[in-house]
C-alpha cells in the first residue's frame, strides 16, 4: 500500500511577508532530513499579488515551493463549477472558497485530498520559547506557562522537528502513538473556558489540565496540534487586560502589547475531545476527506472541527513539539473591530453547540438558523460596557498622558466598533451578521460532500491549478549559502 504524501502549507493574505515563514520551516525542515512539498494558498488580492509575489521569488530554500493565488483560485472555482453543471450554485461554490478565515484554509483542504496536511499560519515560527530550567508538571497537567517580558532571563528559543511530531500521531491508532503520550477525555484549561475560548479572568500563567477518561486504543488521530507560545491563544481582550494590569503601558495600539508566552514544561497526550483545537499549528489526516472549516471572515472557522472531533473513533492529539506565534500586526483588523467580532464568534459557538444534532464523516447537522434574542444583544452589550466604563476609568486616573491617550482612542474605537452601545440599532446589526454567517454555514455543509467526491476522484487524474515558485533553490543550508 502507498505511504500517503505529507504536504506543508501556509494559507495567508499577507503575502509581502510570507517569505520569512518559508525559509524558517524550510530549514527546520532541512535540519530534521525531511524532503516535503511546500504550498502557500494566498488570499491576496490581485493587485497585492502582483506587488510582492516578486517577493516570493527571492527566498531561498531546499524543498520545492509552490504557490495557490487568485489566479489559480479563479481556475479552480471554474473547473469546479462545470462540474457542478448547475449555474446555481456557482455562488454558493464562491461563498466556500472565498477570501476569508475559512476559505483560505478550504482551498488547502481539497488541495491536499488524499495526503496528510500539516498547517502554519504566516506568522508562525518553528521553534519554541520555554523555560531553561524546567520544572516537572504535576500528575494532571500537560502543560504549565506564564507571560514574560522578553529579554527577561529564565527562557530560551528550542527547535523541534516538527513534521515527525505529526508523523507519529496523524493517522495512526492510540495503541500504535509512542510510549510518552498521555490520554484522557479533554483538557482543562485553568485561565480559559476552551468551548468559547473566552478567558475566565486574567492570570500571569496559566496550567492544561488532563480530564481521566477511557481512550479506545483502535481510535484514530485524525487532527493534532502543536503546543504554542509566543502570544498564546488568547482573545482580544485578552490584550486590554493585560494593558490595564500593567501600569507602565504607554504605546498607542493596544495591540503591541510585549509580553511573550513562554511554556515551563509539556507532554504530549491524546485526548476523546478537544475544545482547543488551534488551527494555525495544526496537521490533519485528509486521505478520505474532512469537514470544511467555516467560510467565515470571523476567528471561528475552525469551530466546526472541535464539535466533529467527538465521536466515537476519532481522536485529537498534542505532539511532542512546540511552535511560537510572533504577532504580525499587518493587515490585521484595529483591536476594537476584533473584540466585536470574538462577541459574535462567542454567540454562535454556544448557539451551534447546543443546537448539533449529529456528526458524520465530512460533515456536521446543527438546528440553529441564526436568531439573536434580545437578551442575547442586551448581554453583550452589558458586558462590552463594563469594560468600556474600566477603560475610562483607568485614562481617568493615569499620570502618563500617552496611555491615557491610548486608552482614549481604544475606548472611543470600541464604542464605534458597538454602535455607540444603542441596544436596537445593535441588536439589528448583529442579527443581520449572525443570519448571513449562519445560512452560508448551513449551505456550506450540504453540498460539501459532494465537492470532495468530485475533487477527490480528479486528484488522481492531475493537480490542481498551482505554480511552482521559481525561487532560488539550494542544495543545503550553512552560512556558505
Amino acid at each position: 500500500m502507498k505511504t500517503a504524501d505529507t504536504i506543508f502549507a501556509i494559507p495567508t493574505y499577507r503575502l509581502r511577508d510570507v517569505g520569512a515563514t518559508i525559509e524558517e520551516y524550510d530549514a527546520n525542515f532541512w535540519s530534521n532530513g525531511h524532503s516535503v512539498k511546500m504550498v502557500i494558498f494566498d488570499d491576496s488580492s490581485l493587485a497585492n499579488h502582483e506587488k510582492y509575489y516578486s517577493e516570493l521569488e527571492k527566498t531561498r530554500t531546499v524543498n520545492d515551493l509552490y504557490y495557490v493565488g487568485p489566479q489559480e483560485k479563479e481556475q479552480f472555482l471554474k473547473f469546479l463549477n462545470r462540474k457542478l453543471h448547475d449555474r446555481k450554485l456557482e455562488s454558493l461554490v464562491r461563498t466556500i472558497f472565498r477570501p476569508s478565515y475559512g476559505g483560505n484554509r478550504n482551498f488547502s483542504l481539497i488541495y491536499t485530498l488524499g495526503a496528510f496536511l500539516v498547517s502554519a499560519d504566516d506568522d508562525m515560527r518553528p521553534y519554541a520559547l520555554v523555560e531553561n530550567s524546567p520544572e516537572s508538571l504535576k500528575p494532571e497537567e500537560v502543560s504549565r506557562g506564564r507571560l514574560k517580558k522578553p529579554g527577561e532571563n529564565g527562557y530560551i528559543d528550542k527547535s523541534f522537528d516538527i513534521l515527525t511530531s505529526f508523523k507519529d500521531v496523524l493517522g495512526k491508532k492510540v495503541s500504535e502513538l509512542p510510549g510518552n503520550f498521555e490520554s484522557g477525555n479533554l483538557l482543562i484549561d485553568t485561565s480559559m473556558d476552551l468551548e468559547t475560548n473566552v478567558t475566565k479572568e486574567f492570570a500571569t500563567e496559566n496550567s492544561l489540565l488532563l480530564e481521566d477518561g477511557p481512550v479506545s486504543k483502535n481510535a484514530v488521530v485524525k487532527i493534532a496540534q502543536s503546543f504554542r507560545t509566543g502570544t498564546n491563544d488568547i482573545d482580544a481582550l485578552d490584550y486590554v487586560e493585560m494593558y490595564l494590569h500593567d501600569e507602565d503601558q504607554r504605546q498607542k495600539d493596544l495591540h503591541e502589547i510585549s509580553e511573550v508566552y513562554v511554556l515551563e514544561n509539556f507532554r504530549p497526550v491524546v485526548t476523546n475531545k478537544n475544545w482547543r483545537i488551534d488551527c494555525g499549528v495544526a496537521g490533519y489526516d485528509n486521505r478520505l476527506g474532512l469537514p470544511p472549516f467555516f467560510p467565515t471572515r470571523l476567528r471561528f472557522e475552525d469551530y466546526i472541527y472541535r464539535l466533529w472531533i467527538q465521536q466515537d473513533g476519532i481522536v485529537t492529539a498534542h505532539t511532542d513539539a512546540v511552535q511560537t506565534h510572533i504577532k504580525n500586526n499587518y493587515m490585521r483588523s484595529p483591536l476594537a473591530t476584533d473584540v466585536f467580532n470574538e462577541e459574535i464568534c462567542t454567540l454562535l459557538k454556544k448557539k451551534i453547540k447546543s443546537s448539533l444534532v449529529s456528526v458524520d464523516d465530512l460533515s456536521i447537522r446543527f438546528e440553529y438558523e441564526g436568531e439573536v434574542t434580545l437578551q442575547d444583544s442586551e448581554e453583550i452589550l452589558q458586558r462590552i460596557i463594563a469594560v468600556h466604563t474600566r477603560i475610562l476609568d483607568a485614562a481617568a486616573s493615569t499620570k502618563i498622558p500617552e496611555r491615557k491617550e491610548a486608552l482614549l482612542l481604544f475606548a472611543e474605537n470600541l464604542a464605534r466598533s458597538f454602535y455607540g452601545f444603542e441596544p436596537d440599532f445593535f441588536q439589528q446589526n448583529v442579527s443581520r451578521i449572525v443570519d448571513d454567517v449562519v445560512s452560508q454555514i448551513h449551505a456550506t455543509l450540504e453540498i460539501w460532500p459532494t465537492l470532495i467526491e468530485i475533487c477527490y476522484f480528479h486528484k488522481d487524474k492531475r493537480e490542481f491549478p498551482q505554480r511552482k515558485v521559481q525561487n532560488k533553490r539550494i542544495k543545503r543550508r550553512s552560512g556558505a549559502n
